[in-house]
């Protein structure tokens, strides 16, 4: 019959799993067919199999309802046959109603309050993962009658004995503290209970929770601070995430910026007498930051982290090396955000950015990893942007063969094939060149060397760059002005052709008697028609710039032939004008007036509303020759250095591993919702007192003392207690009736219970075990009245009795144990330290008198 039983049984099991199988199979089928798995099932369907009696059918309906309510359809309508399988001892069907529940609570708080009963009982369930479940379920429902229940119920499970249920109380808080801000006194005393957990497993979503609830409350962390710290490794990567922020904060609190001034003699020469009287001071003072040693623990406490398989892990790590750790700290931590370029591309994005927000404050710690930026050819735009942009940064800092290679490498990018990196690239080559004068020469070769490309996007980058370096200084730059003129017959760039012309126009009046300004006036003047709108306002404007050096040197000139005619004649009259008179002919048969005139009339008759503007205004300025004070304060002002910051300065100042910091001037002045910045160090004097950190060890100081024991070590030390209470025992001539009860003490009391147990057992015997039951209930009598030394006498009486294992079988019972007890407590007093297991051996005990020994 077993059998019989047993093929019916595996016969249903088969016959489920083959209808399981067709159902997902037809199921499949219609998803394939008309991309929608459930249209076919009708609403009375589905509502029948959520009013079955078969989990089986309960399950499917509510699989069904979850699936129509993730795809947007409408689900409201199952809301009471779903919630009344809220009771439901399966934990499947349990999860598929608690997610429904979560999802239509607020749609319907009526019907959802029905449930809040059931979900209560499910608090109280033997299966933590049950509670778990109808914890977090009670707090997510948004309906702000039950919040009083949450709170209690977040009570009680802060208090529950799994791990599971404790966390999530702890992700509870936040809900409750939303639902209902007045309930934050009691949400805190709960935050800080867990903040205490023992288990790392609850100790970071306390964190998160605190974060959320009430980040201003440090004094909560002072007597958690290290408890936190040495559960930050064990944590896993949310809860570090969020340890990580709250100690940042933590830290810039509590702990105050302390720098020290260290003396550091200077290497004298071989000869100690040599250069005595030109000798530096021996020594000078150097400045140094002191670590709390809390802060110490912190640190040391992170580096572990830095092998974490998480990016935010790493980065958060960073930034608390960055704003609260040394610069030694700081350079253990480069390396494993460098190994972060290894990764996909929007880590490698996020990595750059925060790689280019530590390299502008100090780029120092990136040099020996400058190759880790060079540009890959499977490079996506937005990377090889910050890449550029962080070889710019270090290019300063690095030596003259790593100098060189990121020279070579902009050079060969310059002549690519993407128009995006042909511009960048030159760019970069200029920005090096201005933050690093040694190698300024060798930049401008490179990129003078690409004005006669064909390309006139390079070309026109590369003439914009050589504008700023002529305009830092143009002195030492008159020869690069006439080469870039001479290059005016082969470029066709409107933009190049239009920065070459105001090149040659602002340094016109550096070098009079070598100006080559006229010239390219006068070769201009003649295509002036067929020039873009940008080369004519440069043209009409270099032509005013060089009439009016003509009408200041003219001035000059005349100044000085007056000044030598005064000098000439001091002291004699003169019956007639010192000059002829001015001739109106003289004027304009000057070759600059009519090449002026020409210009003028040229932009006079253009098509262009601005061009003949810009001619109307200089015309004006320059239309009285003897007056060019205003003209010169505009067309001959000094112009500032044109200095090209990096792309990335206006993120300079945002907190690193932040999303502010990656969006950057589109997240606003404030940054993103959420966004906050790092507070001040605090005033030395002002921080907390470090003994409030001491509150949590101290507590439980014995507790770790003895836990960090071996086994050994711990009973040696319970010995020793032993040995100690008993000499104070024997000392004091009787027991301490509050103290703690010694070998005789317990055998005078078992053997009490044994006479009283023999009585009870011994009352319905017959007579001869009686009258031997009152003897023994003579000597008990008598030998519990005797204390202390009558019993060490009977032991010594039960000595002589030691003999063979014969005549010991032949004593009573209770002799039997007095000899027992009495060479266990021989043998203990022998003890030594450290060496138990070989004492156990030397007393070649029995296994019944080692059980007597371990009682």
């Amino acid at each position: 019959m077993e059998s019989i039983s047993r093929i019916s049984s595996m016969l249903e099991t088969a016959r489920e799993l083959t209808i399981e199988a067709a159902q997902s199979a037809s199921s499949s089928r219609g998803a394939f067919k008309s991309n929608s798995p459930y249209r076919h099932i009708s609403f009375s369907q589905i509502k029948k199999l959520l009013d079955s009696r078969s989990d089986r059918d309960i399950l499917d309906g509510l699989r069904k309802v979850i699936a129509l309510m993730y795809r947007g359809e409408p689900c409201l309508p199952f809301f009471s046959s779903v919630v009344k399988n809220v009771a439901n001892p399966n934990i499947e069907v349990k999860k598929l109603v608690y997610i429904y529940l979560l999802h239509h609570a607020e749609s319907e708080p009526d019907l959802a309050l029905l449930s809040i009963n059931a979900i209560q009982k499910s608090l109280t369930d033997q299966n933590p993962q049950v509670r778990a479940m109808a914890l977090r379920t009670m707090s997510g429902i948004r309906v702000p009658v039950i919040n009083q229940i949450v709170s209690l119920a977040i009570k009680r499970g802060c208090g529950d004995m799994s791990p599971h249920v404790r966390k999530a109380a702890a992700l509870a808080i936040p809900k409750c503290y939303r639902l209902d801000p007045s309930t934050l006194p009691q949400l805190l005393e709960y935050l800080s209970t867990l903040l205490g957990d023992s288990q790392y497993f609850v100790v970071g979503p306390a964190v998160s929770s605190f974060l959320e609830v009430c980040p201003d409350r440090i004094d909560l962390i002072h007597k958690h601070y290290r408890s936190l710290v040495r559960k930050l490794v064990d944590m896993d990567e949310w809860g570090q995430l969020a340890t990580l922020r709250l100690m940042t904060v933590y830290a810039r609190k509590c702990f105050p910026r302390r720098t020290e001034r260290i003396r550091v003699s200077n290497p004298k020469g071989f000869y100690g007498d040599e250069d005595e009287g030109n000798a530096e001071p021996e020594e000078f003072g150097k400045e140094i930051q002191v670590v709390d040693p809390d802060l110490d623990l912190l640190l040391k406490a992170c580096k572990p982290l830095l092998q974490s398989r998480n990016s935010a892990v790493i980065v958060s790590v960073v930034r608390l090396f960055l704003y609260v750790g040394t610069p030694t700290y700081l350079n253990t931590a480069v390396g494993p955000l460098i190994a972060l370029l290894r990764g996909p591309q929007d880590t490698q994005h996020v990595a750059l950015y925060n790689i280019i927000c530590i390299a502008l404050v100090d780029p120092k710690p990136f040099l020996k990893y400058a190759s880790h930026f060079l540009i890959r050819s499977s490079d996506v735009p937005h990377i090889w942007r910050l890449k550029l942009e962080i070889l710019t940064l270090l290019f300063p800092h690095c030596g003259l063969h790593l100098k060189g290679i990121i020279v070579s490498e902009l050079e060969h990018f310059s002549h690519g094939s993407q128009p995006d990196l042909v511009r960048e690239s030159v760019r970069a080559i200029g920005r090096c060149a201005q933050s690093d004068a040694t190698t300024s020469a060798r930049c401008l070769r490179v990129l003078l060397g690409q004005i006669s490309s064909a390309d006139d996007n390079l070309v026109s980058e590369a003439l914009t760059v050589i504008r700023h370096l002529i305009q830092q200084d143009p002195a030492s730059h008159k020869n690069t002005v006439v080469m870039l003129a001479k290059h005016l017959d082969t470029t066709t760039s409107p933009d190049a052709r239009a920065s070459i012309i105001w090149l040659v126009g602002e340094f016109a009046g550096i070098d009079v008697g070598n100006n080559i300004a006229p010239d390219v006036l006068r070769i201009l003047a003649k295509g002036f028609a067929d020039e873009s709108e940008a080369s004519k306002q440069q043209i009409v404007l270099l032509g005013a710039k060089v009439y009016l050096h003509h009408l200041l040197n003219i001035a000059e000139t005349a100044k000085n032939t007056a000044d030598d005619n005064n000098d000439v004649n001091h002291g004699y009259d003169h019956d007639g004008p010192s000059h002829p008179p001015f001739q109106e002919g003289q004027k304009e048969e000057d070759p600059m007036v009519v090449l002026w005139q020409y210009i003028l009339l040229l932009a006079r008759y253009d098509t262009s509303y601005d061009l003949r503007d810009r001619a109307r205004l200089y015309k004006s300025l320059l239309a009285v020759p003897s007056s060019t004070q205003l003209a010169s304060l505009l067309l001959l002002a000094p112009k500032p250095v044109p200095f090209t910051p990096s792309p990335s300065e206006t993120r300079k100042g945002l907190l690193l591993g932040t999303s502010t910091l990656v969006i950057g001037p589109d997240a606003g002045i404030h940054g993103l919702r959420g966004y906050e910045p790092l507070p001040d160090w605090v005033e030395a004097g002002k921080e907390p007192d470090p003994k409030l950190r001491d509150d949590s060890a101290s507590s439980r100081a014995g507790f770790v003392e003895k836990v960090n024991l071996t086994a050994g070590e711990r009973l040696d030390h319970a010995l020793r207690e032993h040995d100690v209470d008993t000499g104070r025992v024997r000392q004091n001539g009787t027991a301490m009736g509050n103290g703690k009860k010694t070998l005789d003490d317990w055998l005078a009391e078992e053997e009490s219970e044994e006479s009283e147990e023999d009585e009870e057992d011994e009352e319905g015997s017959t007579e001869y075990e009686s009258e031997e039951s009152e003897e023994s209930e003579e000597e008990s009598e008598e030998e519990s009245q005797k204390g202390e030394d009558e019993l060490g006498d009977e032991y010594e009486e039960d000595d002589e009795h030691t003999g063979s294992d014969d005549e010991k079988a032949a004593l009573p019972p209770r002799k039997q144990s007095n000899i027992l007890f009495r060479r266990i407590h021989e043998d203990t007093k022998n003890f030594e330290l450290g060496g138990v297991a070989q004492t156990m051996m030397q007393c070649h005990m029995t296994k019944e008198e080692k059980t007597w020994a371990a009682i």
